[in-house]
């Protein structure tokens, strides 16, 4: 509830161990306010979050936030330009944005870089970050997710303000990232060419309610994204990929 508006209505969502889900929507569909109630950055006005078995609101949400590691491209605008990317992940550690607000060691300084090279990117652990790519920006703050080892990540539209190349390159390691035995991960985009090709789940979001949920496979259709978007969409899957276009609009009533 917002300003006397409800923003979110009747979501029920569980979200298993290792699995790969995709949240989608057109922008205004409550895919924000889903992501922060699920990073435990907001309370809902009414029903219950839970994560790895702890109640929000009966647990320090303090320490249940480390079991969660959230990366969006609007992250990136918080962090300082000089910081070395071993220090971007570093930090997630204690949920900073500064290494000199808590003290770490070497084996904190190891990890940050073993994270680092999990992406690809281990050689670029002293660079700062206003020298690297968009890309390997981005690669440092999916890195950062894995810091404190979370049953939970969730990706709010990483490919954002990436070229080409750049998203390419992202969802490419995004099709790899955190295994079969890894966390959990949501990957919220409002972009059909962005689903991976290893994510399983997808939940429609329209105007604040669930359209659909369930397996990719079987809620992804030509139909349920024109209704989802208020378009007459057209939808094909190939290589692995999803594409969409529409050629020409209707009312999105």
């Amino acid at each position: 509830m917002r300003n006397g508006r409800m923003i979110l209505r009747d979501v029920n969502w569980n979200v298993e161990h290792h699995s790969k889900w995709v949240v989608l929507g057109r922008n205004g569909s409550g895919k924000s306010s889903l992501i922060r109630i699920a990073s435990l950055y907001l309370h809902p006005s009414s029903g219950e979050v839970e994560v790895d078995g702890e109640l929000l609101g009966r647990t320090d949400v303090r320490q249940l936030r480390k079991k969660i590691g959230i990366a969006s491209a609007a992250m990136l605008d918080q962090l300082r330009g000089d910081l070395l990317a071993a220090d971007v992940v570093m930090t997630a550690k204690n949920a900073a944005l500064e290494p000199w607000w808590h003290n770490y060691d070497d084996h904190d300084r190891q990890k940050a870089v073993h994270c680092l090279e999990q992406m690809g990117i281990g050689h670029l652990a002293g660079r700062s970050l206003s020298t690297l790519s968009s890309g390997e920006r981005q690669r440092v703050v999916l890195a950062r997710t894995l810091m404190t080892d979370p049953v939970l990540v969730l990706l709010d539209e990483p490919t954002a303000g990436l070229d080409l190349a750049g998203r390419e390159e992202l969802l490419h390691t995004l099709e790899h990232f955190g295994g079969a035995t890894g966390p959990a991960v949501v990957l919220v985009t409002h972009h059909v060419e962005e689903i991976p090709a290893n994510f399983s789940s997808l939940m429609l979001l329209r105007a604040g309610e669930v359209q659909q949920s369930g397996r990719l496979d079987e809620v992804l259709t030509a139909e349920s994204l024109s209704s989802c978007f208020g378009l007459d969409v057209q939808l094909e899957h190939r290589h692995g990929r999803y594409w969409a276009w529409s050629d020409s609009t209707r009312s999105s009533s």
